[in-house]
């Protein structure tokens, strides 16, 4: 049975990032760019303190790692979108190479819900650095304006960090939260599904 008592102060965080998307959408709406930015900044804080506390309190789950994803998914798209609104001359402009970078997130995505009926949350090291850059490279865009520096670096990152994701995927033969990176995975015991029974 649902019930909100069952969640932690982590969690309460990852909510919050669910509860900010719809008014960060009517920010963008009413064309508030500094409104809307200054709150994407604070949603963006919570997903690194949400983790740190999961983390620092041991009260890690997995239910918290797919809220955690969640929230970070969330707030990636309504951070893509209002850089969309709000700099529609540079996404135009650099179009072909941003699908470039969502064809394989994409695939990423339906591999994942193929094999394990929802998505991933491995939070490796790379997908959080990942993270940061593409969070730092929306913020500075809609405070100032695009650096190109920044995007290629961001572009790079994200297309090393979905070809980590989608190798753990074909590693993994039941879903598996926590996960450092491919490293860390060749030396899992949970990556079989035998091998995690007999744990």
């Amino acid at each position: 049975m649902f019930t909100f008592k069952n969640f932690n102060i982590a969690d309460w965080f990852s909510f919050y990032r669910l509860f900010a998307a719809p008014f960060l959408l009517l920010f963008i709406w009413f064309d508030l760019r500094l409104i809307f930015t200054w709150f994407l900044l604070i949603s963006y804080l919570t997903d690194a303190i949400d983790g740190f506390l999961a983390r620092k309190l041991k009260i890690t789950s997995s239910r918290g790692s797919q809220l955690d994803s969640f929230g970070d998914q969330i707030t990636l798209v309504i951070g893509l979108t209002g850089l969309f609104y709000f700099e529609t001359d540079f996404i135009k402009t650099n179009l072909i190479l941003i699908f470039i970078v969502f064809i394989p997130y994409i695939f990423q995505m339906i591999i994942a819900f193929v094999k394990y009926g929802k998505a991933t949350a491995f939070h490796t090291y790379f997908a959080k650095f990942s993270a940061i850059v593409q969070s730092v490279f929306i913020l500075y865009s809609l405070f100032f304006s695009p650096n190109y520096t920044l995007f290629y670096i961001m572009i790079g990152i994200g297309l090393l960090e979905t070809f980590e994701e989608v190798t753990l995927i074909f590693i993994y033969d039941s879903w598996t939260s926590d996960v450092k990176g491919l490293y860390w995975a060749l030396k899992d015991k949970r990556r079989l599904k035998k091998q995690y029974k007999e744990d």
